[in-house]
């Protein structure tokens, strides 16, 4: 992967306000279906140079106690599972002796 200096802007950052105190930071991607959810995923490279995905999530819950309880319970394990899987996904794999 081609990695560049931390402060050097990237092919996806926004490269404007956003990229302020060492960080940059992609325009938004955001998913919308009005009146019921709205997600919002920014690409951002901190000043030492990791990169990560920041996600807002925003869902209409049920005007009842026990649906929307229902609703956090698994809107919560979806999001565990995709973190997880993420998360697994990004972590760095020894090498192999040649």
């Amino acid at each position: 992967m081609n990695r560049r200096s931390p402060d050097q802007h990237t092919g996806w950052c926004g490269r404007d306000h956003r990229c302020g105190l060492g960080e940059h930071r992609s325009d938004e991607i955001v998913v919308d279906l009005p009146g019921r959810a709205r997600a919002v995923l920014v690409r951002v490279r901190t000043a030492a140079g990791r990169e990560h995905a920041e996600m807002r999530v925003r869902v209409a819950l049920a005007p009842g106690e026990v649906a929307a309880r229902r609703q956090l319970v698994g809107l919560l394990g979806d999001l565990h599972q995709a973190v997880t899987r993420a998360a697994v996904t990004a972590r760095r794999r020894p090498r192999r002796a040649a």
